[in-house]
Parts: structure tokens; sequence; C-alpha cells
């Protein structure tokens, strides 16, 4: 794994991280249209698009893992 790969994977997980704990509060405080929450979601996806352009990930592996989710999410959910 290169230094750049290294510095990617980093700073992603402190991104999910944010995202986590913005959910969190966007929760206890019954707002889901914080300002915060649109910014780190937008943060997050900013990482997984690099992730694809460092071809630590394709846009096809991706896509074929939102499909299984979404099966999971009809069986274990009432999202879908």
């Amino acid at each position: 794994m290169t230094t750049k790969e290294i510095e990617l994977m980093v700073i992603t997980m402190e991104e999910c991280g944010e995202l986590i704990q913005e959910c969190s509060k966007s929760i206890r405080m019954n707002d889901y249209n914080r300002d915060e929450l649109k910014k780190e979601l937008g943060d997050v996806m900013c990482m997984i698009d690099l992730m694809i352009e460092f071809n630590i990930i394709s846009q096809t592996n991706i896509d074929e893992r939102i499909k299984e989710k979404k099966k999971k999410l009809l069986k274990w959910s009432n999202l879908l």
C-alpha cells in the first residue's frame, strides 16, 4: 500500500466517524435537515469517489454491493 493510499484510508475513516457522530446528533436533536449532516455525507461520498479514482475499488464493485445490501434491507427492514 502506498503512502497516498494509506492517507486516503485514514481520512476516509475519519470522515466516516464524523458522519456517525452527525447522524447521532441529528437523531438526538430530531433535526434531519442539519447543514452539518449534509456536509458530512458529502465528505464521505468525496472519499468514496477518491477511492474509485485511486483504483482501490471500482464503481462496479460498489454497484454490486448496493444491490446485495438492498436485498438484505428488503428482508430485514421496512426501508424498501
